[in-house]
Parts: C-alpha cells; structure tokens; sequence
C-alpha cells in the first residue's frame, strides 16, 4: 500500500519536471511581459508531492511496515519513536529521497522569491535545475528505491546501526544536505545567467540569500557531525581528516570563498565570470562528495553500503554536469578587464579565495591521493593530520593576519588605516601568548604563531566591534561575529591541541591508575537493560594532584540486539575551562578493561566559537545592505 502510493508521488513529481522544463521553454519565446502562472503552480505541484512521498516513507518507519526493504534494513519494533523519525534518512535510499525533497523545495522558494528578476533568468534556472531533479529522481527510481518491496513480509526488521542512535548525528545529515544540495539553486541560477545574460548587481542580489543559507547550514552541520565523532566515536577528536569528513568540508572552502566574491560583483559589478565558476566548482563538489560516500570508494563509519552501480550513475551524471556546465561557459564567457588596487577590499577578498582555493587542494589531494594510488600500484596508505597539518598550518597564520586587515580596508583605492592600532594589537597578542606559555608551559614555534596571529584577529573584531557600537563607522556584524568565532576556533583548537592529557592503559575492578596530576579509581561495574540494548556501566572516580575527588565518570559498554552491535560510549564531564573524558573497552573477556582518559582544555568554546562563525552567516541573510 505504502509502496505504490509513495511510487506513484515519485513518478507525479518526476513528470511535472518534465512539464515545468517544458512550458518553461514554451515560456521563453513568449512576450517578456507575460508570464505564465501555470509555471508556478506546477513548481508548486511538484513540491507537495515530492514532500508527500517522503512523508509516506516516514509513515512507514512510524508504523514499521516491514514490507519496505528500506524500512525492514533500517528499523526495528523496539526501536525509539525519535530514531524511527531519524532512520527515514538514515540509509543512502532515504536520505537520497531528502536530498530530491530539497533540491525541489529550493526550485519552487526560488521561483517564488524572484518574481521581480529577468524573466529568461527565472525561466533558465528552473529548466537546469529540474534537469538536476529528472537525474537524481531517476537515479532513486531506478537504482535506490525506497518503496521497494520485499515478499514475504518479514515480522521483524534488522534495526538502524546503534553508532547511528544519536541525536546529534540525527539532525547531522538534514543540516548538511541544505547545504550540499541548497548549492544546487545556484549552480542553476548561474548557468541561467550565462545563457540570459542577466548579470552584474542584480544577478549578485538574486544568488546571495542563497549562498548564505548553504553556507549557514553547511557550517552548522559540519559542527555537529564534529559534536557527534567527539563524544560517539570514542577516540576523543573532534576532526581527523577522515575523507568523509573531507568530503564536507572542500565544499565548504569553496562557498566561503564565493560568499565574500559576491560581495564583490555587487558592490563593484566585477569578478563576474569568477563568481560563475565558484557556483558551478560549489555543486560539482558537492555531488563529487555524493560520489565518493555513496560508490563505495571510501571506507568509513560515515558511508552508506557498498554498491559500485550506484558509483557508475553518480560519476556519469558528475561528468555529464561537468561537461555541459563547461561547454555554457565558454560558449558565453567574455574577458573581463579589472586592475584593483593592492590595498582595496577587492583584493583582500581575492587573496581570500586563493587562501581557500589553496586549503580546498590540500584536501582534495589528501583524500584523492591514496585512492589513486591504490588503483595504480594496489598499495593502501591513509593519509592523516600530520600531512594536513604541514600543508595548512603555516599559510592559516598569514590567512588569520589578512582577515584582520582585509576588512579595515577601503573599497576601490584605499588602504590600511589603522597601522597604530594594527601594531598595538599584534605587541598585545606577543605579549599575551607569552602570558599562555608561562602558565601552559612550553611548545612548537608554529603553535606560538597559530596563537599569536588567532589573538590579532580577534582583538581586530572585538575594535572593530566597539566602533560599530559607537557608530563612528558602519560595520557589517554578521561579518565581525563570523571572523570573531573564526579567531576563537583557531585559538582554543591550537590550545587544546598543545595542552590535552591523554592516557592509555589497563584496569581491573578496585585498582587505582596514578598518573601526573590524577588518579583514577576502578570503583565498579554495573549491569543495567536498556529499551533497545544492554548497558555494562563502569564507575570511575577521579582524584586530583591534592587527593580531593574531582570528578566521577561512568563510560559504557553497549550491546545492542537488533543488530547485533558492540559500541563504547565515552563518559564526558564538560566544564567551561576544560572536559575530563573517558572510554573503557574490555580485553578479550578477561578481568582487564582498557581504559583511555582525557583532559581537552576548553572543548566547549570550539564549540561555540564553530556556532558563532554559522550565527554570522544567518545574520547576513536577512541583511539587506552589505556594508563593510
């Protein structure tokens, strides 16, 4: 029943692609003046039942209707309400469903909030953007259905991955498919402009909302997949240059570099072709980090199943995209001729791409390389921080330096004018990252430039922010919230990274570990059934260097049924100035359990400090003026 009404929404919203192509086509050898409405209400068919067949995937996981494959390889009776809800996009059917919804929902709100732009441009946008939507929805009807069915019904359903179960990772892939597929609209909408020919300021105007809401959603959900490998994963990190992880990220770099180029082509109607290329670089990477999650290329906790057809159709699809995004813009490209002064604003944001640009081929190569390399000699490497860390720490102190000064400076032909309190700020930062060592102790030279240069930046947003507040100058404070969260992040990453205790070692129950400062007591274990597993808890008491308890922590074992699945479960106190951490694991059924404890110096203001850069972005969006 399920099945055949969510495949017959499917195959409703596939043909109103197909029609919306159609009379949009129709549309553009009309009259400029008349515009017809039919457009609109089938962008608005479209939606609804594009929403409408995943709300009916839902309803299977609600009721657990088993005669779903996707629901009987991903549910379970016993299973939570909430991750019932969450397994709906938990496996590659269902969150390639979501994927469509979304690149629907933009088509429609981008018809919608336009209705003043160029006409042609309205009309090409929707046409490339419903090509995108035809590609992926026969790619899940053909390929990744998730009303198929399975005969005979089973009664009982194999369960979603436990390390799945978390509400973190829960809301991890809505957010960033906003993100990933919001860059679709843009993508489109560039394409549109090249063959419309709607350019400058009001091309820059239409796309910025929308730049803003992918990068906002981007961040926020980079963050919380960072959230959720800190305290799930078991290994204490936040980010381990894991190519899923990458394959997040080097999107990312390239809508950071295009959300402050736009700024550019609207204030000074310049960049234009520049601007074209980084929204059509944004979706190709972004369905690029489809590709290498969904074939099977990368092994990872993050990836779906393997399934090289799916790979095969993915990378034709790439490559057609590719192809015919390159063939529009060389067919409409034009030279364009800008001499900006070296000390403008303008030239500061383009060093600012090339910083991105720069990051982005780092880990492009770093996630690209050891599969090449397989594929040619069969022999395995991983590629992880130590690489990452060489390429982009020393260029992050120049990136820091510049983000400070960048903005201080004049459209056009201006310059620095704040070198006194430029050269004030930096003594200050010198002297304050002394004040760290003595109180830290010692560490690397390039640690004291990361701390140095985080610090310039961050006492050039807190002036910048007393200006604004005395409206002396008008400051842009999306802009000043964003770098300030960005001067935070570095900051507190370097010092968490210079100064974490870690520890690992065995324990029975009743021994005590001593170790510099702490000692650790193995006071317990208990036994305790769970709704969905059993948890085997274990009892730590903490003491510190003057023997007075400091904290009591007590990390799990989990043994899930359904499926069957061992997980560890970190015990983490977290405080504003430091978070103590532990896992235990046991030794091949012996007395000894492994445990790893860990002291990371302000964790929660990484956190915080991410969710600030984000806060800055959806601030931005419902600015109407950019300023400086």
């Amino acid at each position: 029943m399920l099945s055949n009404i969510g495949i017959i929404f499917l195959i409703l919203t596939l043909a109103l692609s197909i029609s919306l192509i159609y009379y949009s086509f129709i549309n553009l050898n009309k009259d400029k003046k008349i515009v017809d409405k039919n457009i609109y209400y089938l962008s608005l068919y479209q939606t609804t039942f594009c929403i409408l067949s995943f709300f009916v995937l839902l309803l299977g996981f609600i009721f657990s209707d088993f005669s779903l494959i996707n629901v009987f390889e991903n549910s379970h009776t016993n299973k939570p309400f909430f991750y019932k809800i969450t397994g709906t996009w938990g496996s590659h059917e269902g969150s390639l469903l979501l994927w469509i919804n979304i690149l629907v929902i933009f088509s429609y709100l981008f018809l919608i909030y336009n209705k003043n732009k160029d006409i042609s441009f309205r009309f090409y946008t929707i046409i490339f953007q419903n090509f995108l939507i035809i590609g992926f929805l026969i790619f899940l009807l053909i390929n990744s259905n998730p009303f198929s069915i399975i005969i005979p019904e089973p009664k009982e359903g194999l369960g979603l991955n436990p390390i799945l179960q978390d509400p973190a990772l829960a809301i991890h892939p809505p957010l960033l498919y906003v993100g990933f597929v919001g860059s679709s609209i843009y993508f489109s909408a560039a394409m549109a402009s090249l063959v419309s020919g709607f350019k400058g300021k009001p091309f820059a105007t239409s796309i910025k909302p929308w730049i803003l809401i992918s990068w906002s959603f981007q961040t926020l959900g980079i963050i919380v997949g960072s959230i959720w490998a800190y305290y799930e994963l078991g290994w204490g990190g936040f980010w381990f240059w894991d190519p899923v992880e990458n394959a997040s990220l080097m999107p990312w770099f390239v809508m950071t570099a295009l959300m402050h180029s736009v700024i550019v082509l609207e204030k000074r109607n310049s960049i234009y072709s520049w601007v074209i290329i980084l929204c059509l670089l944004t979706f190709t990477l972004s369905v690029t980090g489809t590709f290498l999650v969904r074939s099977g290329v990368l092994n990872s906790v993050h990836t779906f199943a393997n399934d090289p057809s799916r790979g095969i159709y993915i990378l034709m699809f790439l490559s057609i995209m590719i192809f015919s995004a390159l063939i529009i813009f060389f067919k409409n490209y034009k030279k364009e001729n800008y001499n900006f002064h070296s000390q403008s604003k303008e030239t500061y944001i383009l060093v600012n791409n090339w910083f991105m640009f720069f990051f982005l081929t780092s880990v492009l190569i770093g996630t690209l390389y050891p599969l090449f390399l397989e594929v040619l000699t069969d022999t395995k490497i991983s590629v992880g921080p130590p690489f990452y860390n060489t390429l982009i720490i020393p260029l992050t102190v120049i990136f820091l330096l510049l983000m400070a000064i960048g903005p201080n400076t004049s459209w056009i032909k201006g310059s620095y004018k704040n070198l006194l309190f430029a050269t004030v700020a930096l003594v200050l930062s010198i002297i304050l990252n002394f004040m760290i060592y003595n109180f830290f102790g010692k560490y690397s030279f390039l640690s004291n430039l990361i701390i140095i240069s985080s610090i310039f930046l961050i006492i050039h947003s807190i002036y910048d922010c007393i200006k604004m507040f005395q409206k002396s100058i008008k400051y842009d404070p999306s802009r000043i919230i964003s770098h300030f969260g960005f001067g935070l992040l570095v900051f507190f990453i370097g010092i968490n990274h210079n100064y974490s205790i870690e520890k690992d070692f065995n324990l029975r129950v009743g021994e005590i570990k001593n170790f510099q400062n702490y000692s650790i007591n193995f006071i317990s274990l208990e036994k305790e059934d769970r709704k969905n597993y059993t948890a085997i808890v274990g009892n730590f008491s903490i003491f510190d260097k003057k023997n007075s308890l400091s904290e009591n922590l007590k990390p799990e074992i989990r043994i899930y049924d359904n499926p069957e699945t061992l997980t560890y479960e970190a015990a983490i106190r977290t405080k504003i100035y430091s978070d103590k951490y532990i896992t235990m694991s046991n030794i091949s059924r012996s007395d000894f359990y492994n445990i790893k404890f860990q002291e990371k110096p302000f964790m929660i203001w990484i956190w915080i400090s991410a969710v600030l850069i984000s806060v800055g972005g959806v601030i931005r969006i419902f600015k109407r003026e950019v300023l400086t």
